[in-house]
């Protein structure tokens, strides 16, 4: 009678292997049954309505601008896939309720899982935007170390960035998030 081991241990390896070759998806919160479209016409349309902002706020003194959901969620998707460890994937931005939430997908080596990162804006003392996180769901991965803060930078780089020259001298004043758009009011000094 032959023996099974050999053939065993192949199974084995063959099982391994392909379980280190793959993604295990853990779970988390489900994404919105509502998908937010990605495409660089929204993001061409975000730097035009900034520069548009900055060029009226220099004959006023004051700027102000409008970002919608699509024109944040293709920023985000382009600018997280620029990076070579992104803090998510496939992000998704709803503006409501004066909260923004951020879906994606977090991956922590071999592990992946849907996150949701809902976050209340804010202008701190400095006329800067501040982004209070109210509430991350990793799923059972643990919210990644810094994630307000890159969250932070990357929505006021996507506010400010485009300011250029004017950014030094720009004070955030106010910001209203509701029904897919983002309000934000600042005066140039």
């Amino acid at each position: 009678m032959k023996s099974n081991k050999p053939f065993l241990f192949l199974v084995a390896a063959v099982i391994l292997a392909a379980i280190l070759a793959c993604t295990i998806d853990v779970g988390g919160p489900d994404y919105p049954s509502e998908t937010v479209p990605v495409s660089t016409e929204a993001v061409g349309e975000m730097r035009s309505a900034i520069q548009t902002a900055v060029a009226a706020g220099a004959e006023t003194g004051q700027v102000t601008l409008i970002i919608s959901e699509t024109q944040l969620t293709s920023y985000l998707t382009y600018k997280f896939e620029s990076q070579t460890n992104p803090i998510l994937r496939n992000p998704q931005v709803f503006l409501r309720n004066n909260q923004i939430q951020l879906y994606g997908t977090a991956r922590s080596g071999y592990l992946q899982a849907t996150a949701r990162v809902v976050m209340a804006p804010a202008v701190d003392e400095n006329g800067r935007l501040y982004l209070e996180l109210v509430s991350a769901d990793f799923g059972p991965l643990p919210a990644p170390e810094g994630l307000r803060e890159a969250v932070t930078v990357v929505i006021s780089e996507a506010y400010t960035g485009a300011l250029g020259p004017v950014a030094t001298g720009f004070r955030l004043q106010t910001i209203i998030v509701a029904e897919g758009y983002m309000l934000l009011i600042g005066a140039i000094r």
